[in-house]
Order: structure tokens, then sequence, then C-alpha cells
């Protein structure tokens, strides 16, 4: 009953090797090889996947020319959007725009 499920979260597993692979030739042949298995998995929200995945396979294989990530940047939008919603009502922009230049100074340590 479940097999539909457990295929889509081995290849979900499975598609988090190509950031493991040595170089780009290696990340293109091993997305090119997971692409058709997705497309032969009968899965039709799979399939699916597989041809965005393909429209995207460019900027996905540039990470191997650029390897950068943007997690620093969406962390700190999360903590920008966080401090946005605790001043709710404040209306002293100068001071958002010190709290935020903060967060970068920061260092959070657990007391207690």
């Amino acid at each position: 009953m479940n097999e539909p499920l457990a295929i889509v979260y081995y290849m979900k597993e499975d598609l988090r090797q190509i950031w493991l692979q040595r170089n780009k030739a290696m990340a293109r042949l091993f997305l090119e090889e997971w692409l058709a298995c997705a497309r032969a998995s009968g899965i039709r929200m799979l399939e699916k996947f597989a041809d965005t995945l393909a429209e995207h396979q460019a900027g996905i294989l540039n990470y191997y020319d650029y390897p950068i990530s943007t997690g620093p940047l969406e962390g700190t939008n999360n903590k920008i959007q966080l401090m946005k919603r605790q001043a709710y009502g404040y209306r002293d922009h100068e001071f958002l725009k010190l709290k935020i230049l903060g967060i970068h100074e920061t260092r959070y340590a657990l007391v207690g």
C-alpha cells in the first residue's frame, strides 16, 4: 500500500548524492541516471518532478562552477522576518536597521 511513498522517499534520499559528486561531469551523469529512474518509476508526481528538475539541470549543475549556498542568506532573512513580527507596531526604522546590522555580530549561547 505504501510502495509509491517508499519509492519516492528513497529516490529523494538518493538525489541528495548529487552534491557529493567529484566534478560537474559526474554530477551530470548522476542526474541523468536519476531522472531516468524517476521517469521509469510509474509514479506520476515523481515523473512530473523529474521533468521540472530536467528544466533546471543547468542551474543545478552550476553549483560545480560556483560552489556557494544561499543557506546563510536564507537564515538571515528568517531572523529579520522574526524580528519584524516581534516588533510589530514600532515606527523607528533606524532602530530596525541597527538591529538588522546587529544580527551579524550576535553570538548565541545556551545560558543556564
